[in-house]
């Protein structure tokens, strides 16, 4: 490992990425699932945005939101999955500083990004049953735009500033991150320097930025789920359930998996599970987002059988 001399410090160039690699035996097989994995995962949510450009019955806020989630689902297991299956195949676990710290912001700014388009889909899915109405009159692809466009925006400036302070902290070793991609706690623990107001300052955006759109949602499915329940009609109830029903088990499992990644006792005995729970929400709710939102959706379900006709036709052709 290349180290640069500064006085009585060292200062270290790369991580370790610890990863899987206790699972000396199941490398092979952990590279083919995880390949499995990452190729299903860009290709559904590819074809998702390419359903909502293309098809001009889902040019509605709703699969503009989606559109965008998609996206920045492809963006989200890129950042973490090819490092990953390199490892497995090539048995290097290292990382440059420069690329832990990429990996770590675009990391931390998708899923910021993540947690303000929820709240928007959860917020349109409030106007769509609690204020059928208004909807069209507060909701068009005008203000849709300004709310994804705003959620990006928020993610960038959020961790731009995050990584300007870690820019500042000085790393002397020991070098190795025991988890499979660079994350705040793992890297801040290697630091040298005084990193207290670091922490607090990341503590304080953290939840500022997090905690409102997790309100948010929460408040809207409260106030959507008591709307449903004092629909008379048994068929009117499922209607509108099945209106909502996609994105409320995409944020039961993104918020659930967050909460307990985070929030559990960082001890050595739960070190384990907590790398399977990140697992969950950095790996499987990108694969398992299309699948919700095509299996469970008519309207996608009928803009792919349009789509695969199509390319009948052609292929006839």
């Amino acid at each position: 490992m290349a180290d640069i001399e500064q006085g009585n410090q060292t200062s270290i160039t790369e991580f370790i990425l610890l990863g899987f690699g206790e699972l000396v035996d199941l490398q092979i097989f952990l590279f083919l699932l995880f390949f499995v994995i990452y190729i299903v995962t860009v290709a559904g949510n590819i074809l998702i945005v390419v359903l909502v450009v293309a098809d001009q019955h889902l040019h509605t806020p709703m699969y503009l939101f989606l559109g965008n989630l998609s996206c920045l689902e492809t963006c989200y297991t890129s950042t973490i999955l090819p490092r990953m299956l390199a490892s497995f195949l090539t048995g290097d676990r290292t990382i440059s500083f420069s690329g832990c710290i990429a990996q770590f912001y675009f990391f931390g700014f998708l899923v910021t990004v993540e947690c303000y388009l929820l709240s928007a889909m959860s917020y349109d899915r409030y106007l769509a049953i609690c204020k059928p109405l208004n909807y069209a009159a507060i909701m068009n692809n005008a203000i849709c735009s300004q709310l994804a466009a705003g959620s990006w925006l928020a993610g960038f400036l959020v961790s731009i500033i995050i990584i300007f302070l870690m820019s500042q902290l000085t790393f002397c070793g020991p070098s190795i991150i025991d988890h499979f991609y660079c994350d705040f706690t793992p890297i801040i623990k290697l630091s040298c320097s005084d990193t207290h107001m670091m922490e607090l300052i990341t503590s304080m955006l953290t939840f500022i930025t997090t905690l409102p759109p997790f309100l948010l949602t929460l408040a809207t499915y409260v106030y959507i789920i008591s709307t449903i329940l004092r629909i008379p009609s048994t068929t009117g109830k499922q209607k509108a359930f099945s209106t909502c029903s996609s994105h409320l088990i995409v944020v039961t499992v993104f918020y659930g998996a967050i909460m307990i990644v985070y929030m559990l006792p960082k001890t050595d005995t739960l070190r384990d599970l907590n790398k399977v729970f990140s697992v969950l929400y950095t790996v499987l709710t990108p694969l398992v987002n299309p699948l919700i939102y095509s299996l469970r959706n008519k309207e996608v379900k009928e803009a792919m059988r349009k789509a695969a006709r199509k390319c009948l036709a052609f292929t006839r052709m």
